[in-house]
């Protein structure tokens, strides 16, 4: 049986004495193109939504419902990873860059990250959660905001390079993506460093030299 998200975590922090706990969550370490995006949002327990989950078990048309409502009645931050640093740092490392800057940017004096590494350089202290974006709701609710934020992004960059259906596989390697690199290369939005990408750079170099 899948779990279900609660309030169970925030309400141990709140007794515990922190005034402003946030979840945290990111997207976007898989895709070959396009940032890694992450959110933190703090809830109000007084006022949470109907039907707030992990993200992933939500329909497009739920979540982007739902984080138009986190926008409007909850204390939300979105941060992003580049691909240049992604490319530099490695994705886990630029991931909890993302990470940090969100929780930097929001009131917040613990943390709930979904997973099983706390980022370093957090501003306050925090907690790792596995599987936290389904065990805890103000998780779910910054895995729903960072998802539809990176979504928007890779539909607004589906314009400028319309050949890779971004609007659709939102940078992962599809079929259909991975055929679009063989056929038209390498974009600046692609990460070098993911294998797919830096194998075509390198057949490239190899029939060009």
């Amino acid at each position: 049986m899948r779990p279900v998200a609660d309030f169970g975590a925030e309400a141990d922090c709140l007794a515990a004495g922190a005034a402003y706990v946030v979840g945290v969550d990111e997207v976007g370490r898989g895709p070959l193109a396009g940032p890694v995006t992450a959110a933190a949002v703090r809830l109000d327990p007084a006022c949470i939504p109907e039907g707030l989950a992990d993200s992933k078990t939500l329909p497009a048309r739920a979540r982007e419902t739902l984080a138009a409502w986190l926008h409007e009645n909850a204390a939300v931050s979105i941060a992003h990873a580049s691909v240049e640093e992604i490319d530099a740092l490695n994705i886990l490392r630029a991931s909890h860059l993302a990470m940090q800057r969100a929780v930097a940017a929001l009131p917040a004096d613990f943390a709930l990250i979904d997973g099983n590494l706390i980022p370093r350089g957090l501003t306050c202290p925090a907690t790792a959660l596995v599987k936290g974006d389904a065990r805890c709701l103000s998780i779910a609710a910054a895995s729903i905001v960072a998802k539809v934020a990176r979504d928007r992004i890779m539909v607004d960059l589906a314009q400028q390079h319309p050949q890779y259906g971004w609007e659709r596989n939102a940078g992962y390697p599809t079929k259909a993506h991975l055929r679009a690199l063989l056929d038209f290369g390498v974009t600046p939005w692609h990460r070098r460093s993911f294998a797919p990408v830096h194998n075509i750079l390198c057949q490239a170099i190899s029939l060009t030299s």
